[in-house]
């Protein structure tokens, strides 16, 4: 059983490692074009997802947020967003990428890749394919036994 629980945090180290420095990696590229991981999250969503009600863009990006409004605020400021109200629903209001925002996407996106190819170049294609099911495998489980 010793030996189990060894495996576990082991893998907890691993993971936790691993993931700092992938993302230290993301984050550095990211920084270079003045936003925070949010903000580039953010962005990216709306730019493959289309406008999303902003009440519900934190639970989509791939990062934990308290205050998407003020993640939203910012952007904004930089034109890359703006918001517009449903006409369904005058309470729903929608995040919704701009002409600039979606430049800025297409510009910054394929480098943001190629950066985090060569964070993860340490594996080989089928390597990384077996890691991320996984991982997707170990994420499902811990996510159905939280309480």
């Amino acid at each position: 059983m010793a030996n189990s629980k060894d495996d576990s945090l082991n893998l907890f180290i691993a993971l936790s490692r691993a993931s700092q420095w992938v993302n230290a990696h993301a984050d550095q590229d990211i920084r270079k074009h003045g936003l925070n991981r949010t903000e580039f999250g953010v962005l990216e969503l709306l730019y493959h997802k289309g406008a999303q009600p902003i009440q519900q863009i934190g639970c989509k990006v791939l990062m934990s947020s308290g205050n998407i409004t003020y993640v939203v605020d910012k952007l904004e400021q930089k034109q890359f967003v703006s918001r517009r109200t449903s006409t369904e629903d005058r309470r729903l209001i929608y995040a919704e990428i701009t002409d600039k925002g979606r430049q800025f996407i297409e510009d910054a996106f394929p480098k943001h890749i190629d950066v985090i190819d060569q964070a993860v170049a340490g594996l080989t294609s089928e390597e990384k394919r077996v890691a991320s099911e996984l991982l997707k495998k170990l994420g499902k489980f811990a996510q159905d036994a939280f309480k």
